[in-house]
Order: structure tokens, then C-alpha cells, then sequence
């Protein structure tokens, strides 16, 4: 998934002249902390409503005040994990996309970037998930599939990181079966050490959430 696909229809880019008060209430409407300044179809920069608390003078057309943050931005050929490497390293709530020619196309949003990903993982698709704890040599993405499937289900998507002390896997993996009981029985026939399971719809919004902070955290390291 690229840059290009993820632009939001919303968020609307400020002009030199708008006040700091006007960009302040774009800000709150559309719920982000940073708005792109552009000029005709030129990106000038990203300015931040701390930007506008410095300056102490809200009326001040946004021309006028200094940039923290100056020009960051994607191209719109750059993909989904550049795009969240960035937004995670700068802590920004929103990323302007610009063409090759350099030319301002539009900005993703954290909020949009939070859900096109939640549909890259498969986690919109109904079902379940396990999380299993393994030793780095134990890891065996042909007899996990093995297991899932001879329980008649499929893994719509998976995903793999070392523990914090980086001396195990976990292995994250999404089932397309809301009622994963049999799987992890037979997991647990295998040795395989299942961390955690989640299978009602709040359990997974908490799950969700969860680690994409943790998704987030592990970019800015």
C-alpha cells in the first residue's frame, strides 16, 4: 500500500495568509495537532498548534511564524511503513504527500493511517487471535499453518517479534474463526506455549490498538 492511496479527502492545507487562530480551529475540526502550509501547489511546511502557542500572537498570519518541524513529508510512491516510521519518529499526527515533481497532493492522517493498517492486517475481517511464545529456533511458519488448518480455519494474517529481553518469539497470528477453542487445544498438544487468545469484538479492539502502539514505539527505537 502506497503513500498516494492513503490521502485523506478531509484535511484541508493552509494558505501564508490564514491566521494562526483560523488554523488553530482547522486543527480541532479535524482533530490533528499539525497542518501543512502550501502555496498554490508548492509545500512550505509543517506547522504545529505549538508553533502557534510560541508566537503568543494567534492573529499572526502563519507565514510569519517559525517552523519547528520545516519540510517533512512522503513521497507518493513511498509505502505504508515509511509512512508510519515517519509519522512515529516526528510524532506528528498527520504527513503531507508530495509527487515527484515535488508538488503538494494531500496529507495522511494518523487517524486514516490507524485504519488503513487495521485493513492491511486483516483485522477488520471477523475472527480470532492467538498469541504464541516460542524459542527463536522453535519457529516453524509450515507446521503453525499446519495446525490452524488441520482445524479446518486459515491465517488471514501473522505477525512476528522478538520479546522485550529479545531472547524469544512471540508470534502473532489472526484466525478467521471466532471460536478458536479447538486450535489452541491442539496447540497446546504441540508444546507450543499460547501467551494469549482474544475472541469477542472489545478484547480485539483492545488488542488492536494495543499493538499498533507497540508497532509504533518499536519504528521510533
Amino acid at each position: 500500500m502506497l503513500a498516494r492511496e492513503l490521502i485523506s479527502d478531509v484535511v484541508t492545507a493552509l494558505k501564508t495568509s490564514d491566521s494562526g487562530t483560523r488554523a488553530l480551529s482547522w486543527m480541532e475540526v479535524f482533530r490533528v495537532k499539525h497542518l501543512p502550509i502550501v502555496n498554490h501547489r508548492e509545500f512550505l511546511g509543517l506547522i504545529s498548534d505549538g508553533d502557534i502557542y510560541d508566537l503568543n500572537n494567534p492573529d499572526e498570519p502563519v507565514g510569519n511564524h517559525n517552523l519547528s518541524l520545516q519540510k517533512p513529508y512522503v513521497t507518493e510512491d513511498q509505502h505504508i511503513y515509511e509512512v508510519i516510521e515517519l509519522l512515529s519518529r516526528l510524532e506528528l499526527t498527520l504527513v503531507p504527500v508530495l509527487n515527484q515533481e515535488k508538488h503538494y497532493m494531500g496529507v495522511i492522517t494518523m487517524e486514516d493511517l490507524t485504519r488503513k493498517f487495521a485493513h492491511l492486517s486483516a483485522m477488520q475481517q471477523p475472527g480470532g487471535i492467538i498469541e504464541l511464545e516460542m524459542n527463536h529456533n522453535d519457529y516453524s511458519l509450515s507446521e503453525i499453518s499446519q495446525i490452524v488448518e488441520s482445524n479446518n480455519a486459515r491465517i488471514l494474517s501473522l505477525y512476528v517479534a522478538s520479546t522485550e529481553d529479545n531472547r524469544k518469539l512471540r508470534v502473532t497470528l489472526k484466525i478467521n474463526l471466532t471460536d478458536i477453542t479447538s486450535i489452541i487445544e491442539t496447540f497446546n498438544r504441540y508444546n507450543y506455549l499460547v501467551v494469549s487468545s482474544h475472541m469477542n469484538d472489545e478484547d480485539l479492539d483492545e488488542f488492536y490498538q494495543e499493538r499498533f502502539d507497540v508497532f509504533l514505539k518499536y519504528l521510533n527505537t
